[in-house]
């Protein structure tokens, strides 16, 4: 009895002193250690709003967005001047700090800019390899991510680079102009087919996503079936389980917060990983045995360039099949949702501006004519609708922010940026600074990209539509392509009004999105 009452003593003290140990872990990473990093921001010259740990400033952020989530305009009064309404919180901070300061998302800093100046000087000491991506981002997206190349970073950010580049050489994306070019015309029968039943009204946003997303398909993985629709599918429930939540990114140990969500996250991840191998080891098999007659989808492009690094004795250079998965992700992902937003926005814009809806149509005529079966070498030819699509990735960017980690300190006038400090550049205020853009920066004009490819912005970097520096989207020319591909035949086939229905709210979903959706009234042309 003796040995049990010490034994059970041991225990109680052995769990005390665990929990102590917690305890302390807790303190010092909720307060001590931000608390130690708030103090070295100062000392570097860096202000901003006053974080309340463990959260940081996270309430107030979460205080400033559930006052603003009802807030939308209908379509009569329409406005672009969208940055208080997406991002809320920073529009105030402005106010208070200027285009340059801190804040806190739970224990971790982030350097905020929307100063075009700022970022120019601060990108000009980092190479592109040794830019970092945030080690809390890069956690909470890996289900989505993993290590594709929009978060690698260092020798691999190189590795990675030098393999995915290749697929989307223009000469390469040009074969898949024909897959754009069908699924977009069954989208065209779609609609033709609900108008004529009597329903002019189309959620343009949710059917130009589906395309998009059947095209990335395509154009990866040559896929028409079921498989298309479950990887699609899945990523899109994984990207509402991610940033459609209430969630604590920053705070740690925030994940258990809601675990529930996190192992839907974590689960969703894993099976679009399993889906996604068994597409490239069939794939990989069947290039074995079809040496000659591999597939020429971006899949085909990537595995081939990949193959080549192993046949030249790099095979550290090449990606592991782990690597290739998080690549398919990345291009699924990124691939769709930048384009088909950007053809959703203009679609908005367009019904806004019927005389750009003539004056392209003008265009397609003249340059392409009056035909669905289009000769991608013509789509260089359409000028305008280049303006159009700078002006409203200027005004609706797709990627509202960029975001960089600091692997150095940097040092920017007599500021200094320190090691491991998060950067969030806001796209959105940058490209609706009235500062850099004028008195009409919130204006739908495409010709200020008549004659100026930064449209007239008085800063090279105030413009970001597809990120800075050596990290810009590799993705960009099948973007183009893809986007003139559709938007000539979308206005070869119909014209485009705003419906009463609209309510005029953009909000931030990892890209910017409508928040309810983005119903026109759709009405085919007059046969010529």
């Amino acid at each position: 009895m003796e040995f049990l009452g010490v034994s059970g003593a041991l225990v109680a003290l052995v769990a005390a002193f665990c929990l102590l140990i917690l305890l302390l872990i807790l303190i010092f990473c909720w307060w001590v250690s931000p608390i130690l990093k708030q103090k070295k921001l100062k000392r570097c010259g860096i202000g901003g709003p006053t974080p309340s740990f463990p959260l940081g400033n996270i309430k107030e952020m979460k205080r400033k967005n559930s006052n603003n989530i009802h807030s939308s305009i209908v379509s009569s009064n329409l406005t672009h001047d969208i940055h208080s309404n997406v991002f809320p919180y920073f529009s105030t901070w402005q106010k208070s700090h200027g285009k340059v300061f801190v804040y806190w998302l739970g224990t971790e800093p982030f350097l905020y800019v929307a100063d075009p100046e700022f970022l120019k000087k601060m990108s000009s000491e980092v190479i592109a390899k040794r830019w970092g991506k945030p080690s809390v981002f890069r956690n909470d997206r890996d289900p989505m991510f993993g290590s594709g190349l929009v978060m690698v970073e260092g020798d691999d950010w190189v590795r990675h680079r030098n393999i995915v580049a290749p697929a989307f050489n223009p000469l390469n994306i040009k074969v898949l102009a024909s897959m754009m070019v069908e699924s977009t015309n069954k989208m065209i029968e779609r609609w033709a087919t609900q108008i004529n039943s009597g329903n002019p009204e189309i959620d343009v946003e949710r059917e130009v996503i589906a395309t998009a997303g059947e095209i990335i398909a395509r154009t990866i993985f040559s896929m028409k079936d079921n498989n298309a629709r479950d990887v699609f599918d899945k990523l899109r429930a994984l990207q509402m389980t991610l940033f459609k939540t209430n969630r604590y990114v920053g705070v740690p140990f925030g994940k258990y917060f809601d675990f529930k969500k996190t192992l839907e996250a974590k689960k969703l991840g894993k099976e679009i990983d399993e889906l996604l191998l068994s597409i490239i080891e069939a794939r990989n098999k069947n290039n074995s045995l079809n040496k000659e007659n591999s597939q020429q989808d971006l899949l085909g492009m990537l595995l081939q360039e990949n193959q080549h690094k192993k046949v030249d004795g790099k095979v550290g250079k090449a990606l592991t099949m782990r690597e290739v998965v998080d690549e398919c992700k990345t291009f699924f992902f990124g691939g769709h949702e930048t384009t088909a937003l950007a053809i959703s926005w203009t679609l908005l814009v367009l019904a806004l501006h019927e005389d750009w809806q003539n004056q392209l149509r003008d265009e397609i005529r003249e340059v392409v004519g009056n035909n669905n079966m289009l000769d991608v070498t013509m789509l260089s030819g359409l000028k305008k609708m280049k303006w159009v699509m700078n002006e409203v990735l200027r005004l609706y960017p797709p990627a509202p922010n960029v975001q960089r980690q600091a692997r150095d300190d940097i040092k920017v006038d007599n500021l200094t940026v320190p090691n491991g400090t998060n950067i969030w550049i806001d796209v959105v205020a940058m490209h609706h600074d009235t500062e850099l853009w004028g008195k009409d920066a919130n204006e739908f004009r495409p010709e200020r990209f008549k004659d100026d490819v930064n449209g007239g912005c008085n800063h090279r970097m105030g413009y970001l539509s597809f990120g800075f520096g050596g990290r810009m989207c590799v993705g960009r020319n099948l973007t183009y392509m893809e986007y003139k591909i559709v938007l000539t035949l979308l206005l070869s086939n119909f014209s485009f009004k705003v419906s009463p229905a609209y309510n005029h709210s953009p909000s931030v979903m990892l890209s910017l999105r409508p928040t309810y959706g983005l119903p026109l009234i759709v009405q085919p042309l007059q046969q010529i």
